[in-house]
This record gives C-alpha cells, sequence and structure tokens, in this order.
C-alpha cells in the first residue's frame, strides 16, 4: 500500500470477475459455493476502491452469454443478486457510492431487476465512486445498440452522419458520461476480454493474475495498481 503513488491511480478499473466456479471445485464445493465466496471478494475491492478515492469501478458480473450455463447456477446467480443488493445497499449508500446497472437488465428476472432500479434510484444523488454493475451485459450488443440509436436520430432529421463523432457514440453507451477504463483486472488465469467493455477498453492496461476471484483481496488489487504504475502509457504516441 505504501508503494502506491496516490497521484497516478486510475480513475476507472474494470474487473472481470473471474473463476469461482473453479475455485469452489478445486476444495470439492459445488460451483454454486464459489460465487457467494466471490461476492465477499467484490466487498473487499469495493471498499478498497472507496479508501483509495477512484472514481468508477466497472466489475462483468453476468454476461449475456452465461444464460448458456446450467440454470441452478443461473438461479443462484441470480438470488446472490437480490441477495447483495438487500444487504449492502444501506452501507453502500452510507459510504456515498452511486450504484449504476449496465447492461439489459429489463431481461433479468423481476425480483433483480427491481432491487437493481431500488439501488440505483436510493443512491442516484451520491457523489463517491460510482459503482458500474454488468448484467446481462455484452459489449458487442451494445455497440450494436448504440449504432441503432444513432440512426434513429439520423433518419429522424435530428442528426447528420457528419455530425457523428467518438464522442457522440461514446454518448449513446451504457458507461455515457465516465471516463474511460485505466485499467482492466481479470483473475483467474484466462487471458481474453470476454464481450466487456469493447469499445471502452480501447486504451486500457490489462492485468491479469492466476488467482481465482474468490482469493482475490485488497492485497491482490493494490499489487495491480502498483503493477499499472510502472507503465508508459503512450496512447499512440512516442
Amino acid at each position: 500500500m505504501a508503494k502506491l503513488d496516490r497521484t497516478r491511480l486510475p480513475q476507472h478499473l474494470a474487473i472481470i470477475m473471474d473463476g469461482n466456479g473453479r475455485w469452489a471445485q478445486k476444495r470439492g464445493l459445488p460451483r454454486t459455493a464459489g460465487h457467494r465466496y466471490g461476492v465477499e471478494a467484490l466487498r473487499k475491492v469495493i471498499e478498497a476502491c472507496v479508501e483509495l478515492k477512484i472514481k468508477v469501478l466497472t466489475v462483468y458480473t453476468f454476461s449475456t452469454e452465461n444464460w448458456k450455463r446450467p440454470k441452478e447456477e443461473v438461479s443462484v446467480l441470480m438470488n446472490l443478486i437480490v441477495e447483495y443488493l438487500r444487504n449492502e445497499l444501506s452501507e453502500l449508500h452510507a459510504q456515498n457510492i452511486k450504484i449504476r446497472s449496465i447492461g439489459y437488465i429489463n431481461e433479468l428476472p423481476e425480483e433483480a431487476r427491481e432491487e437493481l432500479l431500488k439501488a440505483e434510484r436510493t443512491t442516484r444523488e451520491n457523489s463517491g465512486l460510482n459503482l458500474n454493475v454488468a448484467l446481462n451485459y455484452g459489449g458487442r450488443m451494445e455497440i450494436v445498440e448504440a449504432v441503432r440509436a444513432i440512426g434513429k436520430e439520423i433518419e429522424a432529421g435530428k442528426l447528420k452522419s457528419s455530425q457523428v463523432t467518438e464522442d457522440l457514440f461514446a454518448a449513446h453507451l451504457f458507461t455515457a458520461g465516465q471516463p474511460e477504463p485505466d485499467l482492466l483486472i481479470r483473475p483467474s488465469g484466462e487471458l481474453r476480454i470476454s464481450n466487456f467493455l469493447l469499445w471502452q477498453l480501447a486504451y486500457a492496461e490489462f492485468y491479469y493474475t492466476n488467482i481465482y476471484w474468490p482469493d482475490f483481496n485488497k492485497t491482490e488489487l493494490y499489487k495491480a495498481i502498483y503493477d499499472f504504475q510502472k507503465r508508459n502509457r503512450r496512447y499512440g504516441g512516442i
């Protein structure tokens, strides 16, 4: 912790919370047990981000492809989301955290959708950490939906194609108004981004670790940030 340069912290941290199932299987537990332990890891990371005064944390919770998993596992995941929000919302609100769901929440079970909307309403005016919860999220679909929205504006005569810029496009994404991620962290040893924030990660630094998500803690987060601070971000320059 002492090694971190507080003047060079990432503004926006993105995390693919991967490895819950494998963590559990390695211990002879059902895959669903790993997701519950993964919630504890998330709690520690949120606490660290608040302490470090990081502006935005985006966590990949459930992708549009995760519906392919066994129904029991999907059901447990949805129930965990509801349980987490009900148990933690008061504390998150007290810490001045602003919650935003990114993804197609209308397709989620009603109970999960209602808890997410409640969390957004409750924390809407908060000015601390922006916590983006990516649920039923897919980067490709996000881009397609942005194109459709811009296309409708052009068809309606509200916009000319010559007015379409990168900034305008970004304003049609779920993360509109937020800085792009500086650092992407993926635990579990997988070396891919799995359809996550495809537009937003254009200039992010990537950090991979073999540790499974349930074992990820503040110390591991500090390691990732320290590694990030040693890099020279040139953005295409020299």
